[in-house]
């Protein structure tokens, strides 16, 4: 169930008359700026720090609450302004806000500026050290505050709006990797973990990795984007700067605006330190980016390297060093559109079972008035509170300024999201603010509610249906699409000197797993033998050599197998054929009896005497070599002679003619042994990062799959293999 309400601005011929010319604007969206619709911006920083003490303070499992201010909580507003239509952006030192709230104060602003409810866009930082103004897991909303922070957002709007002026805008981005990086990790099958109700269901968790020998690596990517979208008033004066980033919270006592804080007024003692007497400060803002899997510790690193005590003040810097050097490169100028669509999504919660439910309201009615003291009483009250909801309306919204996108989306997503927001925008200066007009809570990609972990664990905190993180990221396009009358782009990966070689050999079948999500896998050939990703996949991770698969930069991905298998059918393969693939291992090899199976040809949750498995030896004999295994009665497993280090990039790949199969390891031949007696790949369907039987599944990731229907030369195998090894680790 979806209402929407759309809002632009633009230019209309003067001969028709208002009436008409709101029907033109209705009709073709947003228009162009002409003579009377200059574009102008105005920004107001106001403080809503709590007055009364002691105040309830979000972010924790349980109640928590604190006596004094830290850092201010500030609410900092961007108003822009083209004719009679303004949009308002507003970023507020919170850890969430619920949309009934939210609409609350719109619609309070509303009355008092003159800017439509649905023409505002406000977002809470995230910070896990401000004021409570949302109940979720053991924290209510502190009652006293919540007055406070209405009122002050609404001031924020309106001085923002006093302070309009003609203006431009630029945007500008910069890689800002080294301060943010994956939290979700998938854990070993054999550490599977239980969560809250009793159940062993925790495959992915955060911070999983402090321990590596736990993990099999990273559970989604990073998105390294700091983003700028910078106004400047016609002069070259600086107006304000709305940052956006994707790193969760550095973590500080509360009260505090945590770094979201230091880096606005950061931003402002670095852009602009002083003011020309009769003109309004500057006012930098940093929004939340796609942050519900990221935090700022790189746990590819050692524990050895990592500094318990960086402060948040230097890490800070750092951040405001980027920021600095990208708002230097920005070009301004005056945007010609300016537009706004807003859409409001019916989505239901994953509500509790009847047995879960039965077993929730025995601990809640022994509760009695208190609030939750453990873990186990927080979720109980969660499952009561989902089943008595049901259901929930939730808000997304597209801002276009010029050439500059802006997405809002209520809700703590994951990087992924992000990344598939800006890489199918119709515009390619895209940011995505999250929770925003919203507190709904993380939405895993569908792929990794199986998975499990805390950020699926159903409450208000992550309570929404599976499907929902595709139902918000086609809702987003779909606006995109309607502000900017554009389509949205396609996303497919570009092909360097790599990838061209492996075209150039013209294989039957080419899977370079770069999707955002299954369950379809892309056959890059021109044969169209796509193959199917079982449960059990997560997408978009690093893959090997980007400088060498993709172009201009852009990062080459893989999949990463954590049970599920890649499912092909091969019709017209003979007996001689080519398995080309590049393979990073997640799972230490002392773990079981076999690291993993990488490739297997046979029946499906069956064994067969035609069979043929490729993988990577374990504890039980060959650890961390490749092994051949023919179906063939007492056949044994044969070994290659090179031990593979975890967690790196290798090319494997195996040759198959009547009577031998060869397997090589990085262009090098490993292994020669008997094949089996199967006359044809079409008998039985290939799984790649899995066995036939279900059997020691790949425990990593696999990319650029290529199946070739001949047997290659030596020469061409090693041309396979040979690429830019500057990105053979992920590390």
């Amino acid at each position: 169930m979806m209402k929407a309400t759309r809002h632009w601005q633009g230019g209309v011929p003067a001969r028709y008359s208002t009436l008409i010319s709101l029907a033109m604007v209705l009709l073709v969206g947003v228009g162009r700026a002409e003579a009377g619709n200059e574009f102008r911006a105005g920004a107001a920083a106001v403080e809503a720090s709590p007055q009364a003490f002691p105040v309830l303070i979000n972010g924790g499992m349980l109640s928590q609450s604190a006596t004094n201010v830290r850092t201010p909580i500030m609410v900092r507003a961007l108003v822009f302004a083209m004719g009679s239509t303004q949009v308002a952006v507003v970023v507020v030192d919170s850890c969430m806000m619920s949309r009934v709230f939210l609409d609350d104060v719109k619609a309070r602003a509303a009355g008092v500026t003159g800017i439509s409810a649905s023409r505002m866009l406000i977002s809470a930082t995230h910070t896990h050290s401000a004021p409570a103004t949302m109940g979720c897991l053991g924290t209510e909303a502190d009652p006293r505050y919540l007055p406070v922070l209405r009122e002050r957002i609404v001031e924020s709007m309106r001085a923002a709006q006093r302070h309009l002026e003609p203006a431009r805008v630029g945007y500008g981005v910069i890689d800002a990797a080294s301060f943010t990086a994956p939290r979700q990790w998938i854990r070993r099958p054999d550490r599977v973990v239980e969560d809250p109700f009793g159940n062993r269901t925790v495959r992915a968790n955060m911070h999983a990795a402090a321990n590596w020998d736990d993990v099999t690596g990273e559970a989604g990517p990073e998105d390294p984007d700091l983003s700028l979208v910078s106004v400047q008033a016609m002069d070259g004066r600086p107006l304000a700067v709305l940052g956006n980033f994707s790193m969760h919270y550095f973590s500080d006592a509360p009260v505090s605006a945590d770094y979201f804080g230091l880096f606005s007024e950061g931003l402002k003692r670095r852009l602009a330190a002083t003011t020309a007497e009769g003109y309004p400060p500057f006012v930098g803002l940093l929004s939340h980016g796609c942050s519900g899997d990221i935090w700022r510790r790189d746990y590819t690193r050692p524990a050895a390297e990592w500094d318990p005590n960086l402060s948040m003040a230097s890490y800070t810097e750092g951040l405001l060093d980027l920021a600095v050097k990208a708002q230097s490169g920005i070009r301004h100028e005056v945007p010609a559109e300016l537009g706004m669509e807003e859409q409001r999504v019916t989505l239901r919660y994953r509500v509790p079972d009847r047995q879960r439910l039965e077993w929730a309201r025995r601990i809640v009615d022994g509760m009695g008035d208190r609030g939750p003291k453990d873990t186990t009483e927080v979720y109980a009250r969660e499952q009561v509170l989902l089943h008595d909801a049901q259901q929930t309306e939730v808000v997304v919204q597209a801002v276009r300024v010029g050439s500059i996108g802006i997405v809002a989306l209520p809700t703590e997503t994951y990087a992924i999201t992000g990344l598939k927001l800006k890489a199918a925008s119709p515009l390619a200066q895209t940011m995505v603010i999250e929770l925003a007009n919203g507190g709904d809570g993380y939405v895993p990609p569908p792929e990794q509610h199986p998975l499990g972990g805390y950020n699926t664990w159903a409450a208000r905190s992550a309570g929404l249906e599976v499907t929902a993180e595709p139902k918000l990221v086609g809702t987003a396009l779909s606006l995109l699409e309607t502000v900017t009358r554009a389509a949205r782009r396609p996303v497919r990966a570009s092909r360097g000197s790599a990838a061209r070689r492996v075209a150039e050999l013209r294989p039957v079948a080419w899977w370079r797993l770069d999707e955002f999500q299954g369950p379809r896998a892309a056959d890059a050939s021109s044969h169209g033998r796509d193959a199917i990703y079982e449960p059990g996949v997560t997408f978009y991770l690093e893959g090997p050599a980007s400088a060498a698969f993709c172009e201009a930069g852009e990062k080459n991905r893989a999949a990463h197998f954590a049970g599920g298998r890649l499912r092909a059918v091969m019709p017209s393969l003979g007996e001689r054929y080519t398995v080309s693939l590049w393979a990073w291992n997640g799972m230490p090899t002392e773990g079981r009896g076999v690291t993993g199976w990488l490739c297997s040809v046979g029946p499906d949750h069956g064994w067969s005497a035609w069979s043929e498995h490729l993988g990577l030896g374990g504890a039980a004999a060959h650890a961390g070599r490749l092994v051949f295994l023919s179906g063939e009665p007492g056949a044994t497993l044969v070994a290659g002679r090179t031990v593979i280090p975890r967690w790196s990039w290798q090319h494997v790949a195996m040759t198959r003619e009547p009577g031998r199969v060869r397997m090589f390891l990085n262009g090098g031949l490993e292994l020669e042994a008997p094949s089996s007696r199967l006359t044809g790949g079409a008998q039985h369907p290939w799984f790649l990062g899995g066995r036939c039987d279900g059997q020691d599944s790949w425990e990593g990731r696999l990319d650029e799959i290529a199946v070739f229907d001949r047997v290659l030369s030596d020469a061409e195998l090693r041309a396979l293999a040979r690429v830019e090894r500057d990105s053979g680790t992920s590390r």
